[in-house]
């Protein structure tokens, strides 16, 4: 699973990069739709902040 951490800079390239189109902005910065998440990586692998991390 992977998920966005507070290191985001909210600047949607992990939106942006998203196949699934699972990542849409937060209440505080961008979140991943787990129910949607393809789990390919391409949010982490393109994120400038590495603010997202697989648990």
């Amino acid at each position: 699973m992977f998920v966005i951490g507070d290191d985001c800079l909210s600047c949607g390239t992990c939106a942006a990069n998203c196949p699934a189109e699972a990542i849409d902005m937060g209440d505080v910065h961008y979140e991943i739709d787990q129910d949607k998440c393809l789990q390919c990586g391409s949010c982490q692998a393109n994120c400038p902040a590495d603010a997202i991390s697989e648990e």
